[in-house]
């Protein structure tokens, strides 16, 4: 045979060896209005070309591919049968994880601009891969929490803010970087954390208790410390749980079994059992879920960012091949339908990744003390949690059929995109929590809605259409029966209205008009590639293009 029947053609190459930061428009704007200073804005510039250049690179690619081709394994015992309780995770996790943390992604409270800094690098870097950002969420969101316990926090800080990765098991004081994960959620109760039955009994040494309980889902469960919820005398506590204690023993820590999950395959979610388990008390006694808000709302915007870099490597590779992809003629991109599908989804994008580094510039603002944006971090937060990752799934669908079949081969890439787009709006609180939330702060907290009004306000007037949406908003709010029940609703206009009047402040006219029109205007349907028909389609396309 002569091999003829087997040429290829009429293939796109691989979305490979290019400059993930460099490729990202959105991103490297939204990086220039947040970060004030020239400086900084140089340093993280240069870091993130560094960083960007190793996302797109083929060996990072691979890497992703073997952690979640070969799945993190428990061991529970050693051949001796001695309990060791280790996860043992194939060598390209431990290589994408030590890249993360020497990339900064949890050390954003000790630099200027720290939190829009580590904000870029999280929407670059978990492109690569999704699974192993988790364990770099929570170590990064577990500090303002130890902070509620001012010497935890002198010991553990510079631990959990360091750029070195150090993956063995020994006492914390031992090493040059730590990471951290939570045990909160019991069978029992879920996202009602105050339904845990796990018990704290008080020891002779000072802030130091025993405890014993079973936890439903612990995040990361190889780490160092955990923070942990448990019933002490006066009500829910939160406590620190060392992994190995001081004298090099290990930590009473049973890992009962690792989830079998649908997608994050790479990351280890497990039950754990404490058994009369070492632990110190973060915060008063009874304070517990107060002093772990402020961890929890971290972790929440996390979900945003991570939301985002599935929604914008997916309209990047669905861009990547519709302009090399031809049929019927002419090349997928240039055909009017598949442009405004393509179009469509890079309005998504450009729309979550803004939305994503205003809620980290709010963050750096909040830290230096500016108590407006700290309350409207209150509302803006679980409103994005809530919406930008329920658009993350079918955004992520529709950007693998671009592909057509090719895209629900595994080769591609896609299904892995797809099966990690659903997590982000579990993980934290879903939907429910999420919208609940923002209606106990509009009920108990005005200065959050206040906030929120003057966000929105600085684009008062520049569209009809986002003026409209703010006051049918607000007449919304003028009726308070029922509220509970259209709070979803409610929820998903807070969103649209914040994500509108950033674009419309932000971002060129035709990406703002075509927002507007689809998503605030009532001209767009619920499927993408529904946009009002416009010229400026190419344009919006050509925003979301990786590589020229």
């Amino acid at each position: 045979m002569s091999g003829s029947t087997h040429t290829v053609t009429n293939q796109p190459p691989p979305l490979a060896g290019y400059d993930v930061f460099a490729a990202d428009r959105v991103l490297g704007e939204g990086l220039e209005r947040h970060l004030e200073s020239e400086e900084v804005l140089e340093e993280a510039r240069a870091d993130l070309t560094v960083l960007g250049r190793a996302a797109g690179s083929s060996q990072a690619q691979e890497w992703g591919r073997l952690a979640n081709a070969y799945p993190p394994v428990l061991r529970t015992h050693d051949r001796f049968g001695h309990r060791v309780d280790e996860v043992d995770f194939h060598p390209s996790w431990h290589r994408l994880l030590g890249k993360g943390v020497s990339a900064g992604l949890t050390s954003a409270w000790n630099r200027p601009g720290g939190h829009v800094r580590r904000a870029a690098a999280f929407l670059v870097w978990s492109q690569v891969e999704a699974g192993h950002l988790c364990p770099l969420s929570m170590t990064h969101a577990a500090v303002p929490a130890l902070r509620a316990q001012p010497d935890l926090a002198a010991e553990w800080e510079p631990r959990l803010t360091s750029t070195v990765y150090d993956m063995e098991l020994r006492p914390a004081d031992q090493k040059p970087g730590a990471l951290f994960g939570m045990a909160m959620t019991e069978k029992q109760g879920g996202s009602d954390v105050r339904a845990g039955m796990t018990r704290a009994t008080s020891l002779t040494e000072d802030g130091a208790y025993s405890l014993t309980g079973h936890k439903w889902f612990c995040s990361a469960p190889m780490s160092d410390g955990f923070l942990v919820l448990a019933r002490a005398g006066d009500g829910p506590t939160c406590f620190l749980v060392p992994r190995v204690l001081p004298d090099g023993t290990r930590n009473p820590f049973a890992i009962q079994r690792l989830k079998d999950k649908l997608g994050n395959r790479s990351n280890a979610s497990a039950e754990v059992e404490f058994d009369g388990t070492w632990a110190r008390r973060v915060g008063d006694e009874g304070r517990g879920v107060r002093t772990v808000i402020d961890m929890v709302a971290a972790t929440r915007l996390d979900c945003v960012l991570s939301s985002a870099s599935l929604m914008r490597q997916a309209v990047a590779q669905a861009v990547h091949h519709c302009s090399y992809r031809e049929a019927f003629g002419g090349r997928l991109v240039d055909k009017p339908l598949m442009r405004n599908v393509l179009a469509d989804l890079a309005l998504e994008s450009e729309a979550a990744t803004t939305l994503a580094l205003r809620l980290a510039a709010a963050c750096d603002h909040a830290e230096a003390g500016d108590e407006q944006e700290r309350a409207f971090l209150r509302l803006a937060v679980p409103a994005a949690k809530y919406w930008v990752t329920k658009r993350c799934t079918p955004h992520v669908a529709e950007a693998l059929e671009c592909l057509g079949g090719n895209g629900y081969v595994e080769e591609s890439g896609m299904p892995r995109l797809l099966r990690e787009a659903p997590l982000n709006s579990l993980w934290e609180g879903s939907g429910n929590i999420q919208a609940l939330d923002v209606l106990r702060a509009l009920q108990r907290e005005p200065a959050s809605f206040n906030a929120f009004l003057m966000e929105v306000g600085r684009a008062r007037g520049a569209d009809h259409r986002l003026d409209a949406a703010v006051k049918a908003l607000l007449t919304e709010l003028g009726d308070l029966d029922g509220i509970e029940a259209r709070a979803r609703r409610l929820v998903e206009r807070i969103a649209l209205v914040l994500q509108g009047s950033l674009l419309v402040r932000y971002a060129p006219p035709e990406v703002a008009d075509a927002f507007c029109a689809a998503r605030l205007g009532g001209d767009g349907g619920a499927a993408f590639g529904t946009l009002p028909h416009t010229p400026a389609h190419e344009e919006i396309v050509e925003r979301a293009r990786p590589v020229d």
